[in-house]
């Protein structure tokens, strides 16, 4: 290979390092923890397992990828953007709830829906790196000669390395189906979800017990065609040994009601409130729908060994509920497997006790609608501007439906139906939108004839709009108030001021200034110089007088 080849073309040396056996190992790592050890063995080990085989992997990826988009690029800056780039970026996302789900949507369109956790546990995987860096110290020095074995090469470890550090977790949320009893013994089922939710409890995974819900094992094949068989859960029961005692869930609801004579008169035994579930459904991911998928779907009563008797409800997106023999109700939360067998409950989320930090979506959401709500005032303001100065109503009207346009997904985004969709579109979409549309119209009212007062009273009004729409807003991710529709109310009468300001401040433009300044007449020759005239010719030459004698 010559010198010339080796500045110029750092394709070989690059596909060299991500053949070599470290970067070979490591891709042979990733896809088996990622398809066969993650799915039986859940768990940090194999978490991070997948994050040091990716950070060794990844570099020598993106250095190839860099030299066949940019022939010329030497392979040591290749292999320097490589690693300083992936390093980077794993430590943004694994440090950064927004970063995550940025990475997340990211993923969700290359490779389905899936997602990545901010985690800052797994910073300690980054010393990974200096194995990939090794790796690049042994295979430069051995870059791929011949365009065959390029090509071969290329072809081969190429496509499962992109889909190697493609991969990643599934999304996984967990939906309590139903509840029934199978031979006197109770036995509930499991699904999950992602923007499409299972509807019905054939749809899960059924567990069974044989000993009244102490613990569980999974269903064999013939109890599951056998529960499948059963249809949907009751909605009420009694219990077995007390036929006057009876319990029922309130469709729509995270409710359930007992009633103390046979079904005749009912009151609440367990609830949360509707404001509350709310608060802890937004502080799960994609909860789209509250009222259909944080609700009480049917429930079972069954006798326990000490002369008791125990509920247990299917509350759909929250788990499962319990009431034990002491008449205590406990949010269980959902089945998970540890191994192959054992099966055991997991923690709940709290139903009170929520913070911005475990509303992430909803904080970003908040603070895009409350710039939004600053950049409608100012377009205002601008408006009611050029009017008093004798403009025309085009750029209002322009204005106002490019904010139309921004509140269309702004407003699909509140209901959290897909929050993978939320990163993207309000950073790519909605805030650039806004932000241009505050600037031109800004501009436009001060070439009409603004004054630079009425320019400094718009855009305190902007920063007083958003301010006042913040407040609420931000009392709502502290859970004050709980419901959203009360929160946007008020961060919507949090304009008023700003409005009001707008008004006023348009008597700061001079209607005759304006038009003063559109009409003035323009000079002939705006750069301060007039053309040449016509060339200057010469004086003929006129006869010489005779000198006087």
């Amino acid at each position: 290979m010559t010198g010339s080849e080796k500045t110029h073309d750092g394709a070989p040396v690059t596909l060299s390092w991500l053949c070599h056996p470290v970067t070979l190992l490591a891709l042979a790592v990733l896809l088996v923890n990622d398809h066969v050890l993650k799915p039986a063995f859940p768990g940090p080990l194999t978490g991070k397992l997948s994050d040091v085989a990716g950070l060794v992997l990844a570099p020598p990826l993106v250095a190839v990828l860099l030299t066949l988009l940019v022939p010329r690029l030497p392979a040591r800056m290749a292999a320097l953007v490589g690693l300083f780039a992936v390093g980077a970026g794993f430590a943004a996302v694994k440090s950064s709830g927004y970063a995550a789900e940025l990475a997340s949507s990211g993923w969700t369109a290359l490779a389905g829906p899936s997602l990545v956790r901010a985690d800052w546990t797994d910073l300690l995987t980054l010393p990974a790196l200096g194995l990939a860096w090794w790796s690049w110290t042994r295979a430069r020095t051995r870059p791929v000669r011949h365009r065959t074995a390029r090509l071969v090469r290329l072809l081969v470890v190429l496509p499962p390395a992109v889909l190697g550090v493609a991969a990643t977790s599934a999304v996984y949320y967990p939906y309590a189906l139903g509840t029934t009893t199978l031979d006197g013994q109770p036995a509930i089922s499991v699904g999950s979800g992602y923007t499409s939710w299972p509807t019905e409890p054939s749809d899960g995974e059924w567990a069974v017990s044989g000993d009244a819900a102490t613990t569980w094992r999974p269903a064999t094949e013939t109890e599951g065609s056998r529960l499948a068989q059963q249809g949907p859960g009751q909605r009420q029961a009694c219990v077995p040994d007390a036929p006057r005692r009876c319990y029922r869930v309130v469709t729509g609801h995270l409710r359930v009601e007992q009633s103390d004579d046979a079904g005749a008169t009912w009151q609440a035994s367990w609830e949360v409130s509707d404001a509350r579930r709310e608060e802890l459904a937004r502080r799960s991911p994609n909860p789209g729908n509250v009222g259909q998928h944080f609700a009480s779907r049917d429930l079972i009563v069954y006798s326990t060994a000490g002369g008791g008797h125990e509920v247990l409800v299917a509350n759909g997106r929250d788990g499962f509920l319990r009431r034990l023999p002491d008449g205590g109700w406990r949010r269980a939360g959902f089945l998970f497997e540890q191994g192959n067998s054992a099966i055991d409950w997991d923690e709940p989320p709290r139903v009170d006790g929520g913070s911005p930090g475990e509303r992430q979506t909803d904080l970003l959401l908040a603070v895009v609608l409350a710039f939004s709500l600053g950049v409608t005032v100012l377009v205002f303001a601008a408006h009611l501007a050029v009017r008093r100065s004798g403009g025309g109503p085009w750029w209002g009207l322009a204005g106002g439906a490019s904010m139309l346009f921004a509140a269309g997904p702004l407003v699909l985004l509140w209901r959290r139906d897909d929050d993978f969709a939320t990163v993207p579109v309000l950073l790519m979409i909605v805030m650039p939108l806004g932000a241009v549309t505050a600037v031109v119209l800004f501009i436009g009212a001060r070439y009409q004839g603004a004054t630079t007062r009425w320019g400094g009273w718009a855009l305190g009004g902007f920063a007083l709009t958003v301010l006042l729409t913040a407040v609420p807003l931000i009392g709502w991710l502290y859970g004050m108030p709980l419901r959203t529709r009360f929160a946007v109310a008020l961060a919507l009468l949090g304009t008023v001021p700003g409005v009001l300001l707008a008004i006023r401040i348009s008597r700061l433009v001079d209607p005759a200034r304006a038009y003063a300044r559109r009409h003035a007449p323009r000079p002939l020759y705006p750069y301060g110089f007039y053309p040449p005239g016509p060339p200057t010719l010469p004086e003929p030459p006129y006869p010489q007088q005779p000198p006087p004698r």
